[in-house]
């Protein structure tokens, strides 16, 4: 008997990959929107991770008839009381590059001192039912901005997010390092028993 499907609700082949690893074991095949042929755009209109996971979820998971997992996730400065938050992806503007956001983090704390860098990595991860029902996740993880980026793995604010405890930043740790700490892991880590 095949696995039933669990959607997951990205075009990030990145996030993508980091949910194949984070979620084995599952009783479920994981399966993107590109895979599905479903092409609907879910605007993020929610002013929290959770009010935009929740929309990506009920909707797309009503859409495809399938469970479907969806996450908002971002990072938040405190020197920037909160920013970028929620506008993590479109921070420097729409169609900006993961090296144009870093870019404008750093110009934007180029006067602010080491010590108050400090920021954290949110995830929320929303499962919802094709009926409706929707579970709830959330993990962070704490570091402070670098003032250059550093590293080569990971994607989007990694290579300026320096993780203490490592003596790296995001994207100097090996995936399976980052698949340890990072708020995604562990907001999926909550999922995986939810989904077990």
């Amino acid at each position: 008997m095949s696995k039933k499907k669990l959607l997951l609700a990205t075009n990030n082949k990145g996030k993508a990959r980091e949910y194949q690893s984070l979620l084995g074991g599952i009783p479920y095949r994981l399966v993107t929107l590109a895979d599905e042929g479903i092409t609907t755009e879910v605007p993020e209109t929610g002013a929290t991770f959770e009010e935009n996971a929740r929309l990506k979820a009920t909707v797309l998971a009503a859409e495809s008839g399938l469970l479907t997992l969806a996450d908002d996730s971002g990072l938040e400065v405190d020197a920037l009381n909160g920013e970028p938050g929620v506008l993590s992806a479109r921070y420097a503007g729409e169609n900006a590059s993961d090296a144009d956001r870093v870019n404008f983090l750093l110009t934007k704390l180029k006067d602010v001192p080491e010590d108050k860098r400090t920021a954290r990595f949110r995830c929320v991860i929303a499962i919802a039912t094709p009926n409706g029902d929707v579970k709830i996740c959330s993990g962070e993880c704490r570091g402070i901005i670098t003032t250059s980026p550093r590293g080569y793995n990971g994607f989007g604010y990694d290579p300026v997010f320096y993780v203490p405890e490592f003596g790296k930043t995001m994207a100097e740790l090996s995936p399976g390092e980052k698949n340890k700490i990072s708020h995604r892991a562990k907001a999926a880590e909550k999922a995986r028993e939810i989904l077990k």
